[in-house]
């Protein structure tokens, strides 16, 4: 075989591989929204379990298991478009994802729920703005959809978060 003949092979090989979703094909923003939304959906459904468990009132316990439900049916749609994609989700939250939720667990009582519902409108802020973006300028069709349709989930939990954080 000639060297042409295995270059171009080869050559269409890794074609095949990226037409069928290898992690070359997405561009860096939509790489940066599945990764922070994966560890993002950990980190909710890890602190929304502690809050249904610690908080003192009704209004964060309700949250808490809101963003359980939603962050649970959001990672499992995001692991669809991932595996679509062929490349695999993070499945543990960051460090600084990690000391917030040490932080939180140190706390009882109505200062859990304070700290708890003043980081979700934080949280929640930052991720409605990075989806917005996603939906609006984003690369990847499936990634851009999961975005459009989270918005909405995303603002419910701001809201919620929003009237805990206000006793």
């Amino acid at each position: 075989m000639t060297r042409l003949a295995l270059v171009l092979m080869a050559t269409s090989g890794l074609g095949l591989m990226t037409a069928h979703g290898s992690a070359a094909q997405l561009s860096r923003q939509d790489q940066t929204v599945i990764d922070h939304a994966a560890t993002s959906n950990v980190a909710e459904i890890n602190a929304g379990q502690m809050a249904a468990n610690k908080a003192a009132s009704a209004p964060v316990k309700q949250l808490g298991e809101t963003m359980v439900a939603d962050h649970t049916k959001a990672n499992d749609q995001l692991a669809q478009i991932a595996q679509q994609e062929g490349i695999s989700l993070p499945t543990q939250p960051t460090a600084q994802q990690r000391a917030e939720a040490q932080k939180l667990m140190a706390l009882n009582g109505t200062q859990f729920d304070q700290a708890f519902a003043q980081n979700e409108v934080q949280d929640h802020e930052k991720a409605i703005a990075e989806f917005r973006t996603e939906a609006k300028s984003g690369h990847d069709p499936a990634l851009k959809s999961f975005a459009e349709q989270t918005i909405p989930v995303l603002q419910k939990h701001l809201r919620m978060a929003q009237g805990a954080s206000r006793g």
